[in-house]
């Protein structure tokens, strides 16, 4: 099978096999919801009501909102590999359907066939952090989708990739997308596509159903590695909707990550960005949405595995070694936090 119709294969399967979930994952947390308004949930279970306090629910994407014009424009950008320097990337290249949006190897490879200085993120849920990517050098989905046409795909400048819109049939899409302006196709629009499709990606899960006040969505061995979770103090860092990417930390406050990664280059983190001493090694805290399907985890892809990843943080964040039972349980209420794929995460 050619490796295009390879890729389109797999992805297709994915998406079929989340669809069914999807739908009624959507339909479970809406009436989740709905019963949470009307239920003081903080008289019936301490562990919700502390949940809460430190997360917050990740509610669906409106259904009208994935066929709006720039929406439908962004999808099609997002996917095309046409629109790159050599005419074999795309966006969703280094963010693929069956990783959840993220990549299953350590570095992804760029249009100049180089690889990334950095493992790639998932990008679902992606633009409702702050700023993006490991350092939060890209301000919004829209500064790094237009930053990214002289990076992984490949241009010597972005106004590069104009003629290859026009030249694909694409110039009706930007009349559509953005209307109040006679010559629309601009880098600028292009990641303004971009961003607008991926402010859909967005993917609740069970952990939303159980904060709505679904007691069933958690098992009993998940909700044992959310009490471990905020008991710990790993929610002082993975906080907020998405269980983190809103503040930088230091990796390795207690001991040094890279002895405990086996991390082959010390990756001076933010440092590298903002050239303040006080931001070396430290990173983005990572969202914590979907992790159970994101491996390799860490900035450089060093470790496999979700457990070892979380034996790693304890340690080296928290001086805390964790018990085989105690390990587990956490890997378990992060599998909780595992949402299915958009419906809409494919090629239009």
């Amino acid at each position: 099978m050619p490796q295009d119709a390879e890729f389109q294969s797999c992805q297709q399967r994915a998406i079929h096999l989340s669809i069914k979930r999807s739908l009624r994952l959507a339909m479970l947390l809406a009436l989740a919801s709905c019963l949470w308004l009307s239920t003081p949930v903080s008289a019936e279970d301490p562990l919700r009501q502390d949940a809460l306090k430190q997360f917050g629910i990740l509610e669906a994407v409106r259904e009208e909102k994935l066929s709006e014009p720039a929406v439908l424009l962004g999808q099609s950008l997002f996917w095309d590999q046409r629109l790159s320097g050599n005419g074999k990337i795309a966006c969703a290249s280094c963010h693929r359907v069956e990783d959840w949006g993220a990549d299953h190897k350590r570095f992804s490879v760029d249009a100049r066939g180089k690889d990334t200085s950095r493992n790639s993120q998932t990008i679902f849920n992606a633009v409702l952090q702050p700023t993006l990517r490991w350092t939060g050098d890209r301000k919004s989905g829209a500064h790094q989708a237009e930053r990214s046409l002289t990076g992984s795909m490949g241009f010597s400048a972005a106004e590069d990739v104009v003629p290859l819109l026009k030249k694909h049939g694409y110039t009706d899409g930007f009349l559509r997308a953005f209307p109040q302006e006679s010559d629309p196709v601009s880098p600028a629009n292009y990641a303004l596509a971009v961003q607008a499709y991926e402010a859909t990606l967005l993917t609740p899960a069970p952990i939303d159903l159980y904060l709505a006040g679904a007691d069933d969505a958690l098992d009993v061995k998940q909700k044992d590695g959310l009490k471990l979770f905020l008991s710990m103090g790993c929610a002082g860092c993975h906080k907020g909707k998405l269980l983190g990417g809103g503040s930088f930390e230091k990796f390795g406050v207690v001991k040094d990550y890279w002895l405990a990664t086996k991390s082959e280059n010390k990756d001076v983190g933010r440092f590298e960005t903002t050239k303040d001493e006080a931001d070396r090694y430290k990173f983005r805290v990572s969202m914590l949405r979907n992790i159970g399907k994101t491996a390799p985890y860490f900035h450089d892809g060093s470790v496999k595995t979700l457990d070892e990843a979380v034996r790693i943080m304890s340690s080296v964040q928290l001086g805390a070694d964790l018990n085989d039972d105690d390990a587990a349980a956490i890997v378990a209420f992060l599998n909780a936090l595992t949402g299915d794929v958009p419906k809409n995460y494919k090629k239009p």
